[in-house]
């Protein structure tokens, strides 16, 4: 006869629960999207003003604009400082391909520098010996909603002007940080121009595509206004070469009402988070220093490394990814066995981008950046977003505690 614990049926737990979000605002959603319906103004309707409105606030930025995505954001940013063919742009490897993507796109050249082991983000001790003639940005990512370290970022901006007379522009790609803070300040006050994305799973998302770069200049915002509607500044009056980069007043209308909620979607996050961690340590039979990271043991051989947010800094939590010290196949039969168990996983990210076939003209090789391919082949995200309840947590932990045991 079958176990009856065979018999119980498997929790399907949803890794970013967007549905359960919609109906949580639905009345409140519904109403924004039917106000748009029966203006049937589409593209910048006032909605798109109202969010930019709200973005300032909620950020304390002089000036935000909405456009069509986080890729087109980074676009927008880097043509506003008029990087192009010959210029270099500081960044991580390990990241969304958008990052680099995007430098490539513009004719410029991505240089890489290797990670922080326990950030995930940019090293800066390793971005002066990056420095040449040709740099002309340096572009952190404030990686799972973390930003990176923009004091020490700023330090070497403020060094290379003074001893090479070279201006540095700081762009931050925050695709995945919104409402972060670093210092008790939101990111845009750290950068020349901070870019975001509402791509639906993001922090705070829309229902398609949308995104935001935000900046304290006067000059670069007028110039991303007109670079966004082809470099219009005025009607079929075009200064600069541009896009089609708007972000249409219905996604301006979502993300309207879901900014309201955010500050305490962001608290729960964090909650979240905290919850993971705390059963985690308690499920670990010890602990080891290694590289000065603390990993919880699972079993004599297997460690998981959860991740750990500076002091100085607040974290949007994009996602919760765990470090295992296990190869690739290894890691592939965890997750085979977690979806059995009715809990999905992802990867973010499994190669780094100097290890691309895209990328294989700038003549990188395996082990140029050995932190960023070390996490790459350990890096696990599981269920991450306001609505993870504790029972999912621990069921979560559990599993993953039983199939490295």
């Amino acid at each position: 006869m079958q176990n009856t614990e065979d018999q119980k049926p498997k929790p399907t737990i949803d890794f970013a629960n967007l549905q359960y979000q919609y109906q949580r605002y639905k009345e409140e959603i519904d109403s924004a999207i039917h106000k748009v319906l029966d203006r049937s103004n589409y593209i910048m309707g006032e909605e798109v003003q109202q969010l930019e409105e709200n973005l300032q606030h909620f950020t304390g930025a002089r000036h935000a604009l909405t456009c069509s995505s986080g890729t087109d954001a980074l676009l927008l940013a880097m043509m506003a400082l008029g990087i192009g063919p010959g210029d270099e742009v500081i960044t991580t490897p390990f990241t969304f391909i958008a990052t680099a993507e995007t430098i490539a796109l513009l004719g410029a050249t991505p240089v890489f520098v290797d990670i922080d082991e326990t950030t995930y983000n940019i090293d800066p001790a390793k971005i002066e010996a990056a420095i040449t003639e040709k740099t002309k940005a340096i572009m952190p990512v404030s990686l799972y909603g973390q930003p990176a370290d923009m004091d020490a970022i700023q330090t070497i901006v403020d060094k290379t002007l003074k001893t090479k007379n070279q201006k540095l522009y700081t762009i931050i790609d925050g695709a995945q940080s919104f409402g972060a803070t670093y210092k008790n300040k939101t990111e845009v006050h750290y950068a020349d121009i901070y870019t975001t994305s509402f791509f639906p799973a993001k922090p705070l998302g829309c229902f398609g595509d949308g995104g935001a770069v935000l900046t304290n200049s006067d000059e670069l915002a007028e110039k991303m206004k007109m670079l966004r509607v082809h470099g219009q500044n005025k009607r079929y009056h075009h200064k600069y070469i541009g896009l089609g980069a708007r972000m249409d007043t219905l996604q301006c209308a979502v993300v309207n009402v879901k900014l309201k909620h955010y500050t305490k979607d962001l608290s729960l996050r964090q909650e979240v988070a905290e919850k993971y961690t705390c059963l985690f340590r308690e499920k670990g039979k010890g602990r080891r220093k290694k590289d000065g990271l603390e990993w919880l043991e699972m079993n004599p051989s297997t460690f998981i490394l959860p991740p750990s947010t500076a002091k100085d800094r607040t974290s949007a939590w994009a996602q919760y990814s765990i470090r295992v010290n296990t190869s690739n196949a290894a890691r592939s039969e965890l997750q085979a066995k977690l979806k059995e168990a009715g809990i999905p996983t992802a990867i973010h990210y499994p190669m780094p981008l100097h290890l691309q076939e895209c990328f294989s003209y700038l003549g990188y090789q395996e082990n140029a950046f050995p932190v960023a391919e070390t996490v790459s082949k350990q890096i696990l995200s599981l269920p991450m977003n306001p609505y993870v309840s504790d029972e999912e947590i621990a069921y979560i932990v559990q599993e993953i505690s039983a199939c490295l045991s």
